[in-house]
């Protein structure tokens, strides 16, 4: 009796093709385009826990695919991250992610820290070598403070007291070099993060929308979304429907067309049931 070999799916990325791409670009098959994405996401350290924001702007090259996109993602009760880039990718990065801290959590019995959660990502990415197009920024507090990270394609991080990353993330970061301060309050870095968001949205063609914000402490998460509309819709103030013979007309033809109808006759028979 022949055995049969059942093969399982098996979970997280696959890049099974890429040899086979190289090949066939080296025979002259020209590879497909790589659209351009943008985002504006931030964070930075106040002085009581982490402030996350980003845009609701999703593009897909030149065509805004969904104006209300989340970009601030859950990691865990306490650790939250933003995410730019590819948007799947960035998505399942971050549900891959957030199932192990919580199993890691289970295990322990423990609140997870964010440096676990930053080892967990850095590492991932670094093992598919920057073909996962996510760049995030990770904001959490544990038990030893307040702690933010950016993490970069490839898998290089970055422990900053404020950090931008995306599309928009240069206009972004004029806000923060000429405003922040250590140990800024609650309220002043809630307007900080709004207002460096907005620089990114009113200064980048891929960031737009509204802005979003996360604010982490060590007691609770306060997800607001959305926090401002930065790009309200307009009235549309003229009217565009015209009477009929506002334009004249110049030429006029009119054809008769002939219809023929083929008559066809249905014979029915009855159905033989002996």
């Amino acid at each position: 009796m022949a055995a049969t070999c059942v093969e399982f799916a098996t979970g997280g990325f696959s890049f099974e093709n890429c040899r086979r791409n190289a090949i066939l670009e080296e025979k002259g098959l020209k590879p497909p385009k790589v659209y351009k994405t943008g985002t504006t996401i931030v964070g930075i350290v106040f002085s009581d826990g982490i402030i996350l924001g980003a845009d609701t702007r999703a593009t897909e090259d030149t065509i805004v695919a969904d104006k209300n996109c989340s970009k601030i993602h859950y990691l865990a009760p306490n650790i939250y991250c933003c995410g730019a880039g590819t948007a799947a990718d960035t998505e399942k990065t971050t549900q891959i992610i957030s199932s192990q801290l919580e199993l890691h959590r289970l295990n322990t019995d423990r609140t997870v820290r964010v440096c676990t959660a930053n080892r967990l990502l850095k590492q991932m990415l670094f093992r598919y070598q920057g073909h996962i197009g996510a760049a995030l920024v990770l904001g959490g507090v544990d038990s030893t403070g307040p702690h933010l990270y950016s993490i970069w394609p490839h898998g290089s991080t970055d422990v900053l007291p404020y950090v931008t990353m995306g599309s928009g993330s240069l206009a972004a970061m004029s806000v923060f070099e000429s405003r922040y301060t250590p140990g800024i309050s609650r309220e002043d870095g809630m307007k900080l993060v709004r207002d460096a968001i907005a620089a990114g949205i009113f200064n980048d063609l891929g960031s737009g929308s509204n802005i979003d914000l996360c604010v982490i402490t060590k007691d609770k998460v306060d997800y607001l979304r959305p926090y401002d509309e930065a790009n309200k819709k307009g009235v549309r103030q003229g009217k565009y429907a015209y009477k009929k013979g506002t334009s004249c007309v110049l030429t006029e033809t009119v054809r008769k067309v002939e219809f023929v109808v083929e008559s066809t006759q249905v014979k029915v028979e009855a159905m033989d049931t002996v």
